[in-house]
């Protein structure tokens, strides 16, 4: 364990998991409030629900740096913000309008929603934390071994979301497809958001990298 740096290492406290888990569990109580399509919402949940029951189960042994919760929530309020809405009804453009009287989509050119590209490249960006702890814990992967592990399971865990999407737009009705896989009538929406997710984590690694050279 001598390549994990003590303050990521060192699991936080039962009082601090205790706290981030509570605060993930109200993330979901409360975007599950009068949900724009709520079946479009248990559907965004099971995973999420399922990754909180399992950092419940591992409280007592298996408890992560307060780092590593820190980056679940923030890419659980920023996935539970598309949950509510739907992915591909984010009103971001009304929001960026009221603060600025400026359109987002206008400013970059672009013909679709694109909060889902963000929850994509923040899943790269923040699950490297976590995962990286939890392989450094339990492995002896190190170094360079240690952050190619990382990016392929980045890179699985995307591809297999997107397959679990694939399956559950075959058997959803078109209207509740449309609403769970958000493809936006993009041929390529699988391959970009995978890539997002690659992207994100690979510039989390290069960050840490430089972060590490300088000090």
């Amino acid at each position: 364990m001598a390549d994990c740096e003590p303050a990521i290492a060192k699991p936080a406290s039962p009082t601090q998991a205790g706290v981030a888990l509570a605060t993930a569990v109200a993330l979901v109580m409360v975007s599950g409030i009068a949900p724009h399509d709520s079946v479009d919402w248990l559907l965004e949940n099971v995973v999420p629900v399922t990754v909180i029951l399992a950092l419940c189960a591992g409280l007592r042994h298996r408890r992560l740096s307060w780092q590593a919760y820190l980056a679940v929530l923030l890419l659980l309020g920023i996935h539970e913000l598309g949950a509510h809405f739907t992915y591909a009804k984010v009103p971001y453009e009304q929001w960026a309008h009221a603060l600025t009287d400026h359109s987002l989509n206008a400013a970059f050119d672009w013909k679709r929603n694109q909060y889902d590209r963000l929850v994509h490249l923040s899943y790269g960006l923040l699950i490297v934390i976590p995962l990286r702890e939890m392989l450094c814990r339990q492995t002896p992967l190190r170094g360079g071994w240690l952050a190619l592990m990382v990016l392929s399971l980045v890179l699985a865990t995307s591809a297999l979301y997107e397959l679990v999407e694939w399956i559950g737009g075959e058997y959803l009705g078109d209207d509740q497809a449309e609403a769970f896989v958000a493809t936006q009538k993009d041929i390529w929406d699988s391959q970009k958001d995978m890539a997002l997710a690659f992207l994100g984590a690979l510039i989390c690694l290069v960050l840490r990298a430089v972060l590490k050279f300088r000090h």
